[in-house]
């Protein structure tokens, strides 16, 4: 189950009490305070890991806990410290207080870590007390409360390609075709209900992350279709790969599609319409195509490239254009739209 939207309650462990004792042994009457400093609460930590696509594992659970430290005791015991919490997010994972609406972390990389509920401090011991005047004091202090919050977590996946289009434009085929996903595909429109992560394989050992986003339609930036909803995950993208239906079976035309996909995106985000794009024509195998392309060609005036994602055609000529594209651009070109 694809899950990229939860809130959940973090607290951190309540520091332990101090301890009030006196030193009582035989032969020492007069035994001194030997209350021991109760320990700190655990935290409550988030880290982003690799090998995790979804927040699915947090729907069920809304609430987690750090351990609580230890009391002190007698003889100059300090409490146990209480056991620190991680909870393992994907990458591309934004953490909200939800109440504050402030972004507290993006974590975009793997091993990136925040601590979002601080356990309590510890308090001290009478011991800690005794002074030259008061050498028999009989006050300890209280373990302050971990800190609690509510937290939202939003996921944007991070992949090099973003594949998006119309519905039923072939990026379900087209994803399939060049990596193990193995994506719903169906003749109907809305195949794809979630996105889904493809790794591809070159030669020389070379690896390319692709994302198939559920097709947008118009309108999509205001709650129409499924689009809304995912467009956040194209920001995360590096390049985005425009497919086109050449020959769409409802009889639109194709270099309109485009342009409909295209203020989509520019009214989501501006940044997000500037991404580095490839635009691919699908679907070359069938009758009729190439007067389509010639068609589609002149009506855009941009470059494009041809490929049948069933039959296979142009395929290793597309990934490697998109991996010499992606070899151009910097790191840091992942941030968000």
């Amino acid at each position: 189950m694809f899950v990229d939207e939860v809130e959940i309650f973090v607290q951190g462990g309540d520091g332990g009490h101090g301890c009030v004792s006196f030193r009582r042994e035989r032969f020492i009457p007069r035994g001194g305070p030997d209350g021991g400093d109760g320990s700190d609460g655990g935290s409550v930590y988030l880290e982003a890991v690799e090998g995790l696509d979804t927040l699915s594992d947090m729907a069920g659970r809304h609430h987690w806990r750090a351990q609580r430290g230890g009391h002190g005791k007698g003889k100059n015991m300090t409490g146990k410290k209480g056991k620190d919490l991680l909870i393992c997010v994907p990458k591309g994972t934004l953490v909200f207080d939800r109440d504050l609406g402030v972004l507290l972390q993006d974590l975009t990389k793997a091993g990136q870590r925040v601590c979002v509920a601080p356990g309590g401090k510890g308090g001290k011991g009478n011991a800690a007390f005794a002074t030259a005047t008061e050498q028999t004091p009989r006050i300890a202090q209280r373990g302050t409360e971990g800190r609690q919050r509510w937290l939202k977590l939003e996921l944007k996946l991070i992949a090099d390609i973003g594949l998006v289009g119309m519905p039923n434009a072939g990026k379900s085929t087209l994803l399939s075709r060049l990596s193990a996903a193995r994506p719903k595909i169906a003749s109907y429109a809305f195949t794809t209900l979630n996105p889904q992560l493809g790794i591809v394989e070159l030669s020389d050992y070379r690896r390319m992350v692709m994302a198939d986003l559920p097709g947008l339609i118009e309108g999509a930036h205001e709650g129409l279709g499924l689009g809304e909803a995912f467009l956040r995950h194209i920001e995360r993208t590096r390049i985005i790969v425009h497919l086109l239906d050449i020959c769409p079976p409802d009889g639109t035309d194709p270099a309109e599609n485009y342009r409909t996909i295209r203020r989509e995106l520019a009214a989501h985000s501006p940044k997000l319409a500037a991404k580095p794009e490839t635009i691919v024509a699908n679907k070359i195998d069938l009758t009729g195509s190439e007067e389509a392309l010639g068609k589609l060609q002149k009506n855009l005036g941009a470059e494009l490239m041809s490929i049948s994602a069933v039959v296979g055609t142009n395929l290793k000529q597309l990934t490697e254009a998109l991996w010499a594209k992606l070899d151009q651009l910097p790191d840091e070109d992942t941030g968000d739209a």
